[in-house]
């Protein structure tokens, strides 16, 4: 039974599970002794002048088409060409499938050592590999997961936790305003977060004056404040938006 790994990942020794690896670090080297202990990868590999004009003259029946069932991805059609390849360092043959119509200027070259998958498998594959690091460098870009506040292990934890929650309510405030649902927590935090006004409070409500904001029309329309219940800790008040 052979294990799937994509770039990125490592199969330690003594360990069945696979180990994160820090970006590219992954050599044709290092992918031969994957494929000798019966791993199969997918990873992708640079685009040479040489490699470019090649793929650039081949003749337009040389190429095939597919299409990637991802919902909501802007670029679905795609054409590849699926062929045998050698690499240096790396003891036997390879697949290398150049793939043009993902969105960018530049083919993209997957290799991976996998007779049986298919190209758009592959790809769909690869493209969810490719949404995990971006939820990952959220984490580390904005909630700064990278700088835990300290090496005690409760602490840690509480970190890891605050941050999985901060995401879910970024994530759930994206999804109330229109035209945002796509947006990262970083543009939510400087567009409707990161915004001034006054709070006043009263035995029954709290209420928040937004000042003059342009984003502020988004926020009314999305009427957050609509179905929020009475909040205990704050003496069963209820929480109210008005905007300049």
């Amino acid at each position: 039974m052979t294990e799937t790994i994509t770039k990125g990942q490592r199969k330690l020794p003594g360990n069945s599970a696979a180990k994160p690896m820090a970006g590219n670090c992954c050599n044709y080297a290092e992918l031969s002794q994957l494929n000798q202990r019966g791993i199969s990868f997918i990873t992708i590999r640079r685009r040479g002048a040489a490699i470019t004009r090649r793929l650039d003259a081949l003749p337009a029946n040389a190429w095939r088409r597919t299409r990637l069932d991802i919902p909501k991805r802007l670029h679905n059609n795609i054409r590849y060409v699926d062929e045998p390849t050698k690499l240096d360092d790396y003891v036997g043959t390879l697949r290398q499938i150049a793939v043009t119509g993902l969105g960018r200027e530049r083919y993209t070259l997957f290799v991976c050592n996998n007779a049986d998958i298919t190209p758009r498998d592959l790809v769909i594959r690869y493209a969810r590999r490719n949404g995990i690091e971006d939820g990952l460098g959220i984490s580390v870009n904005f909630f700064h997961l990278d700088c835990l506040a300290s090496t005690v292990r409760l602490n840690v934890d509480l970190d890891v936790a605050l941050t999985v929650i901060a995401n879910g309510c970024y994530r759930w405030l994206a999804s109330k305003l229109k035209g945002f649902d796509k947006s990262k927590p970083k543009d939510l935090y400087r567009k409707f977060v990161e915004t001034a006004g006054e709070v006043s409070l009263t035995p029954e409500r709290i209420t928040i004056h937004f000042d003059r904001r342009a984003h502020n029309p988004i926020l009314r329309e999305a009427a957050l404040d609509t179905t929020t219940p009475p909040i205990p800790w704050l003496g069963n008040r209820r929480l109210e938006f008005t905007y300049q």
